[in-house]
């Protein structure tokens, strides 16, 4: 089989790239020629965890190609999927699909007769349902299908993601593009993986709804943090108490300064738009929306407050992407909180093993530094706001050497907190019992 897969971001590369590795000739269409010149060298334009080496194995294999050309990438094809950006509108939240409309008639410009356009990027209900209305104007003489097929990768294990998937999502109105979708996704039949067949609407609502609920549960788990700073419990045994039970689970309890990424913040709000104007207003996304917005600007306060203030004081950041395994820095608490501890007068020095790069276009006036030591040099505080691997094995006599004060604001709980305040650290974590916190 053939496909096309217009867009070549976080989604579209990652996806395109899998499929090749089952096999499946892939190319990849992006508008961007410095891109696509890049990814022909070989060159990943994201950090995401061996996507280079899966690109290099099936680009050299001929199984994998970039173009800038439509019409040759869709010659010949049985699908195209479009996973193109659909960020949240300025303004009012909703999700901005004028790059999949763009996409969907550029592709219906060229298409073959019988190809299946599939929807790949998160879009709102109804969305696959007017791509066909427009399809079917932009091509009259030929026959193509519209599926939605929304994607679950998580960054930083994206291609685990799509090679072992709890389930493949597919949206399908007609035989042939139920056809095409369940022989792309045949390789997962050995591992018995779930596919299920359901209208263009209700895959779209599954993408946004598992979100929201992923939203919500880290959400929930933030506030039972601060329930149990005030009450003396311990965030991370009640997690586990609570993961126990098989109908909660215990992924996404973790606390935390707040979700970010790509995802869960523009997904969040766009279904709060879509129920909103569908008269069925979604009261408990909304609440965590708007919680997890406060906690962002609430975790710079609770740094300040580790260190009695931080004007004319230096504090060491370290981590700044929203996740660790992830240059990612869309929504990244770290982009409100480094921003409110510099306007209460702290200079900033911080340290990320990815996101560094991006991080200087949207956060100024940082020292960026080689390693977190370099950070903690003459710091009043370590505040921890992503949980690298890296992060959690550091020295504790060189951090405490290298701090000015010995402090740390860990709001990610990578250390245990009786072991830092045995070696002479003013520790805070969230939600747990630190000793000598008071």
């Amino acid at each position: 089989m053939k496909i096309a897969m217009i867009g070549t971001g976080y989604v579209g590369l990652v996806s395109g790239a899998c499929f090749s590795e089952f096999g499946t000739e892939v190319v990849c269409v992006d508008h961007d020629a410095d891109k696509i010149a890049a990814l022909r060298r070989g060159e990943a334009p994201i950090y995401e965890p061996g996507l280079a080496d899966l690109m290099a194995r099936n680009a050299d294999a001929g199984r994998l190609t970039f173009t800038g050309d439509i019409a040759s990438a869709v010659a010949g094809a049985d699908a195209a999927f479009l996973a193109v950006g659909t960020p949240a509108r300025p303004g009012d939240g909703h999700a901005d699909v004028s790059a999949v409309y763009d996409a969907a008639r550029a592709v219906a410009a060229h298409a073959p007769d019988g190809l299946v356009i599939v929807t790949k990027s998160t879009v709102p209900v109804g969305t696959a349902r007017e791509l066909e209305g427009l399809v079917h104007r932009e091509a009259p003489d030929r026959e193509l299908h519209v599926a939605a097929n929304p994607e679950f990768l998580r960054e930083g294990a994206a291609i685990d993601n799509f090679m072992h998937p709890d389930r493949v999502i597919v949206g399908a109105n007609s035989e042939r593009s139920r056809s095409v979708l369940e022989q792309l996704y045949r390789p997962l039949s050995r591992l018995e993986t779930p596919t299920v067949f359901t209208t263009l609407e209700t895959a779209e609502l599954t993408k946004y709804a598992a979100n929201a609920f992923l939203a919500t549960k880290i959400t929930f788990i933030n506030e039972m943090a601060d329930l149990c700073e005030a009450v003396g419990a311990d965030v991370h045994a009640l997690a586990h108490g609570m993961g126990l039970d098989r109908r909660i689970g215990r992924s996404f309890l973790n606390p935390g300064p707040g979700y970010g990424g790509s995802c869960f913040p523009k997904d969040t709000s766009a279904l709060i738009q879509t129920a909103r104007g569908a008269a069925a207003p979604t009261r408990i996304v909304e609440a965590a929306a708007a919680v997890n917005d406060a906690r962002k600007e609430s975790m710079a306060h609770r740094i300040a407050a580790h260190c009695g203030g931080v004007a004319g004081r230096t504090i060491a950041v370290l981590g700044v992407t929203f996740k660790p395994n992830t240059d990612d820095m869309r929504a990244a608490p770290s982009r409100v909180i480094i921003p409110l501890l510099q306007s209460w007068g702290a200079t900033i020095r911080a340290h990320d093993p990815a996101g560094m790069a991006a991080a200087r276009e949207v956060i100024p006036g940082v020292t960026w530094c080689r390693d977190a030591y370099e950070a903690l040099e003459g710091a009043a505080c370590a505040a921890v706001l992503t949980e690298w691997n890296e992060y959690r094995n550091l020295d504790p006599a060189r951090m405490k050497a290298a701090l000015a004060e010995p402090r740390i604001a860990d709001l990610r709980n990578i250390y245990d907190p009786a072991s830092m305040a045995a070696r002479g650290f003013a520790y805070r974590g969230i939600g747990r019992i630190t000793p000598g916190a008071g």
